[in-house]
């Protein structure tokens, strides 16, 4: 893929963004913000499947973050931390294909990014949980070199 995945996931943010807030046909934001990308068939493809698996089952990803915020009401959580926690979730559980520490890395970095100071660890925090969670329960489907990993912790 020549354009960087990171790239990709980056505009899939700004795709599950725009959506959150106004509610528009999906298929309107993608040919929108993600539109760019078709020139690059396979990093369409990816952005376009990660937004639709993300709100194919966002009541499932919610429920596994909710677990790990007990304490904070899960709609004061920042979108922004919110919508990344998703995608990094969602790739965990749904993309066989991406190791789980490129997965978490890619959302740390993101969140570094384009969200608070803190949103960095709070993001590793809560997706090391899951993996270890999926691990633990045997849902985690990797298949492949380096798709098994135990997960890395960054501070």
């Amino acid at each position: 893929m020549a354009l960087r995945r990171r790239a990709v996931r980056e505009k899939v943010l700004q795709a599950l963004y725009a959506y959150e807030l106004s509610r528009e046909p999906i298929d309107t934001i993608i040919n929108t913000i993600v539109a760019d990308l078709r020139k690059q068939p396979e990093a369409f493809a990816f952005a376009r499947q990660l937004i639709l698996k993300v709100l194919e089952t966002v009541k499932e990803l919610d429920e596994l973050i909710r677990k790990r915020v007990e304490h904070w009401e899960f709609n004061r959580l920042a979108i922004i931390d919110r919508i990344i926690l998703r995608m990094g979730i969602c790739e965990l559980m749904y993309f066989d294909d991406i190791p789980p520490k490129v997965s978490i890395n890619e959302a740390i970095e993101i969140a570094r990014s384009y969200s608070t100071d803190k949103s960095d660890k709070f993001v590793n925090g809560v997706l090391d949980s899951v993996l270890d969670d999926l691990r633990k329960s045997g849902r985690l489907n990797k298949t492949g070199r380096g798709l098994l990993d135990t997960p890395t912790t960054r501070s």
